[in-house]
């Protein structure tokens, strides 16, 4: 058994957009199993737009990738070595040491997937990060209701498109946007009420026509027009949960707040927040999500990259929105 992989490190802090020289594909060694340890070939890597921010040096809720080292991300894999009686070789395992062919490490860094019956790049989709983002996200920070109407930005992409069906499921009106007419026309397949084409108009006028009445709910993905268009149209007592904004995650500026003023005579809510700050609660995810794929309620889409060397390339594209759904690399 090779007691080396490749993997992906981080080669210099960003300026702005990420460049192909940013990262490096290098050997590494893998340590010797001790007790408790498994080792894992991984299958599937997730490609995620929160580690851009990991490349900066700041503070944040969770560590910065260190210059010259491997790079993390969520991965499934299996297991082919054990010294640990929780695992056995062939058990199907999620866990964060990502951005590589193989990993070695305690098992408690390691997840078993729960017994259902699904492909297993969905644990890393709407079974994984993803789908609890969307999930905890609308449901727990929004505090979204029957009845209400939800706006989704960034709605074709993985989070999005989770948080679309999901609201749906619960009987939730849901205004999707998404850049081009063919991610909208998979918006409104996943149910959408309405879908809006941001790079064909301005957000704020065509939200102001798909919600007359405005809007209950805003799942911000992106930040800046979106932001904005969602201030601009929310009624009394709206909530917004804010995931993240892809718009300034390069330029490090947030371009919004143009109708943030409304925050106070609306008396709107905004609350940013992390999926992990719902862990206790996984249990109630697994169940709900568990059964609308089940039944079909959530379908999930995946735009797939063949090989760890594509991993660079893949990420680039999340933010030049190459993806439909979620981002994966098949290894």
């Amino acid at each position: 058994m090779s007691t080396t992989t490749r993997a992906w490190h981080l080669a210099s802090r960003p300026q702005g957009m990420p460049t192909p020289d940013t990262f490096s594909l290098r050997e590494v060694a893998l340590p010797d199993l001790a007790d408790g340890w498994i080792r894992v070939e991984n299958r599937w890597l997730s490609v995620d737009p929160y580690m851009r921010g990991r490349m900066n040096d700041v503070r944040s809720y969770v560590p910065p990738f260190e210059v010259g080292a491997p790079l993390e991300g969520g991965a499934v894999g299996t297991v082919v070595e054990s010294r640990s009686p929780h695992f056995q070789p062939g058990d199907t395992v999620f866990h964060m040491l990502g951005w590589r062919e193989a990993a070695v490490g305690p098992a408690e860094k390691f997840n078993k997937v729960p017994g259902l019956a699904v492909e297993p790049q969905q644990w890393l989709g709407n079974l994984g990060l993803t789908g609890a983002t969307a999930y905890f996200g609308l449901l727990h920070t929004a505090e979204a209701r029957e009845g209400d109407v939800v706006f989704v930005s960034a709605a074709a992409g993985a989070v999005g498109s989770a948080v679309v069906q999901i609201a749906k499921a619960k009987g939730m009106t849901v205004i999707g946007s998404a850049g081009g007419a063919e991610k909208c026309a998979w918006v409104r397949e996943l149910g959408a009420d309405a879908a809006i084409d941001y790079k064909a108009e301005p957000v704020l006028q065509a939200l102001m026509r798909a919600a007359p009445k405005g809007i209950d709910v805003y799942f911000d993905n992106v930040g800046g027009e979106h932001l904005d268009a969602a201030f601009a149209t929310a009624r009394n007592n709206a909530r917004f949960a804010i995931c993240g904004m892809i718009d300034a995650y390069n330029s490090g500026t947030p371009q919004a707040f143009r109708y943030i003023m409304r925050m106070i005579a609306a008396r709107i809510m905004v609350k940013g927040f992390i999926y992990t700050d719902y862990l206790p609660k996984m249990a109630d995810f697994y169940r709900d999500m568990g059964g609308w794929i089940a039944g079909g309620q959530v379908r999930s889409r995946e735009t797939v990259r063949e090989g760890l060397e594509a991993m660079p390339e893949a990420f680039l594209d999340l933010f030049r929105g190459a993806n439909m759904g979620k981002m994966l690399i098949r290894v």
